[in-house]
């Protein structure tokens, strides 16, 4: 099998797919528009050198380096390509909405259809989001029409329906996944779950927006990895598939929950404040049919999960206190 292309590798859920696959014993290409992060957020630098000899890195941006990128895959006989590379964070979009539009919109579909002449493609994984469907109103499947309600949530639903479009009429070998709210070592720390353990260590004081009353599905990312590849490999062309797990849990909840962990009392830290705009309260994701058809369970307890990341945090917290707190947007 040639090298497997990840777009996006600097992200959470792209670096953690690379260390995946590289565990796995395969040749991986990561690609994305930044040098690579710091190694505190690259999981699969935290791999035996024998592991990591197996990755190479390049620098491209899918908004302006499209013509070097297909070298590469030609270059490469790449027959398949995940791609967890887009414009990410919800609140951030209101401010320049078409940046977003941008990557997520207008470079999906100079992809696609660029995509769609490689004839030695076998399978394009189109990483995408729960935040097209909207708020939930309990449980949803796959075929849940979509009801976006910020900027983000609209330019991702625009670039998914690129690919379907380019899979019906075209027959790109596209496979989807949304996967609810993910977390674990390594997570950026403007996430919820990583910004709320960095906070308590470091004696600061979080902000939980509207009172933290909407309700997730938190998943680890090794399961979330471990569904992606079972999807790339497996899954039929033309498949979207749920990663979730069945707890739900709200974000105050959730913040105690750590709370307790660090011994931290929640009054002294947490300042409830507003909400953000278009924020959506629930997403709540039935996976059956991920578990049924390719055999896929989730295998970390959110307990567990909340430890490995906690140890990560106190380890590492000298590395974490020499990078941003916020998200940086790049346009």
């Amino acid at each position: 099998m040639s090298a497997v292309l990840v777009l996006g590798s600097n992200s959470f859920s792209g670096a953690s797919f690379v260390r995946h696959l590289l565990q796995q014993g395969l040749d991986v290409i990561g690609a994305s528009r930044s040098t690579e992060a710091a190694e505190v957020f690259l999981p699969y630098k935290w791999l035996t050198k024998e592991r990591q000899a197996r990755f190479r890195f390049v620098q491209m941006d899918l908004n302006h380096d499209l013509d070097k990128l297909f070298q590469l895959i030609r270059d490469e006989h790449v027959q398949v390509i995940a791609n967890f590379a887009a414009q990410s964070m919800v609140g951030e979009s209101w401010d320049k909405p078409d940046d977003w539009m941008q990557t997520n919109v207008v470079s999906a579909a100079r992809l696609a259809e660029r995509l769609r002449h490689l004839d030695f493609l076998e399978k394009y994984l189109h990483v995408t989001t729960p935040e097209v469907y909207g708020s939930t109103d309990g449980w949803i499947k796959e075929d849940t029409p979509f009801n976006p309600s910020t900027p983000y949530a609209v330019s991702r639903a625009a670039g998914d329906m690129i690919f379907k479009i380019y899979r019906e009429t075209y027959g790109l070998p596209v496979v989807s996944t949304r996967a609810a709210n993910v977390y674990g070592p390594g997570q950026p720390l403007y996430r919820i779950i990583p910004r709320t353990i960095f906070f308590l260590l470091t004696g600061r004081t979080l902000e939980l927006h509207g009172g933290g009353v909407s309700t997730r599905s938190f998943i680890h990312i090794n399961d979330v990895s471990d569904a992606t590849w079972r999807i790339a490999q497996h899954a039929p062309v033309g498949e979207s598939y749920h990663v979730s797990t069945d707890r739900i849990i709200c974000i105050k909840d959730l913040v105690e929950l750590l709370c307790d962990k660090l011994n931290k009392p929640f009054d002294a830290h947490v300042k409830v404040v507003g909400e953000r705009p278009g924020k959506d309260s629930a997403y709540w994701l039935k996976s059956e049919k991920l578990r049924a058809k390719l055999g896929w369970t989730d295998t970390i307890g959110l307990e567990q999960g909340l430890e490995e990341t906690l140890v990560w945090a106190q380890t590492n917290l000298a590395a974490l206190n020499t990078q941003p707190m916020q998200y940086i947007h790049k346009p």
